[in-house]
Order: C-alpha cells, then sequence, then structure tokens
C-alpha cells in the first residue's frame, strides 16, 4: 500500500499571514513541518502543495519537493486532491503545513491498514485545558459509539448540562483519504453548517459519510496567531537545546 503526505501551505493566511515561512529557530515552519513527516518509514513520500511563489522558492532552497497548486482553491482538502490526481497512491495524508510540533508516530496513527472505496479518517486528542476548549481555533468533535464524527464544532461540545464527566477532544491537522473521498470533497458543495463553522470536514457529516476519529496523545500545536508561534519557538528552542532533534 503506497501512501504519501501532502502538506497544504497557503501563503495568505487570515489569522497570519504567510505563516509557512515564519522563522522558528532559523528555520521556515514548512521545513519543520517536513522534516517531522519524512522521520515515518511508513510513509512512501512527502509533498509540500502550495499556491505561493515565496513557499515554492523557500521549499526549491531547503530541498524540499514541492508542486505548485491553482490559486482558486477554497480548502486545503481541494488542494490535496489536485496533488492527488498527479502522484498515484493507496492513501494521502494531509498534514496542515502549520503542525510543526507534530510527531512522525503521531501521523502513522491516521494510516489505515487498507482501503477500498471511499475512506477518510483525522486524528482527535484530548482537551485537558479549560482555554482549549472554548477557544475557537481549536476545532471540538463529538463522535458517535464507533468512533465516527457526529459533529465538528469551534465552541465547546456538548454542553454540560447534566454532567461534567466528560472528556473533549478537538481534532488535529492530520487526515487520510482514499482518492474517491477526496474526489468527494471536491465535487460537492459546502453544505450550511460548514459555511457557519467553516471547518472543512463538515463537508462530509453534512452529506452522511463516514469520518473516522481517531484519538491520540499528542503534544502539538496548530499555529494561528503569532501567540501560537511563540511557544512553537520556545518548544522548539527546548528540544535543540535537549539534542531531541537537530538542524
Amino acid at each position: 500500500m503506497r501512501t504519501v503526505a501532502i502538506i497544504p501551505a497557503r501563503y495568505a493566511s487570515s489569522r497570519l499571514k504567510g505563516k509557512p515561512l515564519a522563522d522558528i529557530c532559523s528555520r521556515p515552519m514548512i521545513w519543520w513541518v517536513y522534516h517531522q513527516v519524512i522521520k515515518s518509514d511508513k510513509i512512501d513520500a512527502v509533498y509540500v502543495a502550495t499556491d505561493s511563489e515565496e513557499i515554492q522558492k523557500a521549499c526549491k532552497e531547503y530541498r524540499i519537493p514541492c508542486i505548485m497548486t491553482s490559486q482558486n482553491h477554497r480548502t486545503s482538502t481541494e488542494r490535496v486532491y489536485e496533488v492527488a490526481q498527479k502522484i498515484p497512491a493507496d492513501v494521502y495524508l494531509c498534514v496542515n503545513g502549520d503542525e510543526p510540533l507534530i510527531e512522525p508516530s503521531t501521523v502513522e496513527q491516521v494510516i489505515p491498514k487498507s482501503t477500498e472505496g471511499f475512506f477518510a479518517a483525522n486524528l482527535m486528542t484530548k482537551i485537558h485545558n479549560p482555554v482549549e476548549a472554548v477557544d475557537d481555533t481549536n476545532i471540538k468533535v463529538v463522535t458517535d459509539q464507533d468512533g465516527n464524527a457526529l459533529f465538528l464544532s469551534r465552541s465547546p461540545i456538548p454542553h454540560p448540562k447534566a454532567s461534567i464527566d466528560f472528556d473533549y477532544y478537538k481534532h488535529l491537522g492530520v487526515l487520510a483519504y482514499s482518492l474517491e473521498a477526496l474526489r468527494f470533497f471536491a465535487e460537492t458543495k459546502k453544505g450550511s453548517v460548514e459555511a457557519v463553522e467553516d471547518i472543512n470536514e463538515l463537508r462530509f457529516v453534512e452529506h452522511g459519510k463516514k469520518l473516522r476519529m481517531i484519538p491520540v496523545i499528542a503534544q502539538t500545536l496548530s499555529v494561528d496567531t503569532q501567540k501560537d508561534l511563540e511557544y512553537v519557538r520556545e518548544a522548539v528552542r527546548k528540544k535543540l537545546e535537549r539534542n531531541e532533534i537537530k538542524l
């Protein structure tokens, strides 16, 4: 089974413009994401997918395989689909370009043992800090008894009216798709709930497609704000000092 990881990287981020190129200990953020993912021996190839000449230039400088994609994509999933039509594989991983702390062992947990037809999966991790539960940059997840997504929201869900005995989960920017699932996403119109919440994965949920949510233990952070960036810089600096990672 051939597994290809694609790192969508858009320059014009609404919250932190140019964040894939944000400096983290003398390397752009996209460098850190790429070098974490390529550590996995379960992934056959890794590409950055971008519509930015600046990001393409940085990838070339650091010898990171990069594929230029359309500027008309409205979501990272559509960008991944464009690359998937060019690069043959059985499984396509989407690792967001703002996850510089992601561990390869964490990414590997979204890879299925086999795929036939439609397959879509997303990692999620338990929320331990109450601040994360109310932060709208963290997408909260509720699943059914089989581990499939019931709903995703930027609001804290479910509401603890009758009990507080519940673990809250947030989604991670690591997903796996079959080509059929990517095609479905690209050819299906955005639903009303997705339009309100601005969460790509709701396209599957709204149209009755299964989205497997896989719980993992992960100490990672999606960089959405300057505050997040400062946190990641400090975390990487400490890892470098302890020789846990190398430039």
